[in-house]
């Protein structure tokens, strides 16, 4: 019924809708047990989208891509840390947003980045591969698909 591009597109639309609903739980202070669900949603379809992004490779999680996505995690597990300041919390949760944007735009040499290989390592056709980057290096991105 669903082609992979169209789950990826839902996927991701529900990611950012539960995202959503969660930055703005914590704009108007609603209460904890009430962003509970917002949060499982945000998570769960947040780890699905790792799954489809990473491919089952490990390669994924070293690239800049992988990295942003650690980078959102580490400021998420850091709110309920700082729950008590309203502000702070707020701020960290526009940050998320701001890491989250420049991660899904930045250029596909940096999105594609490998901090353990350091050169760029496409794989797969997806968004941002282009024809270019692939033609030079095709033969590296067989090898390490690890």
């Amino acid at each position: 019924m669903f082609n992979a591009r169209t789950f990826n597109i839902i996927l991701r639309t529900a990611h950012i809708a539960a995202m959503g609903v969660l930055l703005g739980g914590h704009a108007f202070d609603v209460e904890k047990p009430r962003l509970y669900l917002s949060l499982g949603l945000t998570i769960a379809t947040g780890v699905v989208l790792v799954a489809v992004e990473s491919g089952g490779r490990l390669l994924w999680f070293h690239q800049g891509r992988g990295l942003m996505t650690f980078a959102k995690l580490l400021l998420i597990c850091a709110v309920p840390l700082i729950w008590e300041y309203r502000y702070l919390r707020l701020a960290v949760m526009l940050a998320v947003v701001a890491v989250a944007s420049v991660g899904s735009h930045m250029p596909a040499r940096l999105r594609y980045y490998s901090v353990i290989y350091r050169e760029v390592i496409p794989i797969g056709n997806g968004p941002g591969v282009s024809n270019l980057l692939t033609a030079e290096h095709p033969e590296d991105a067989e090898e390490r698909t690890e």
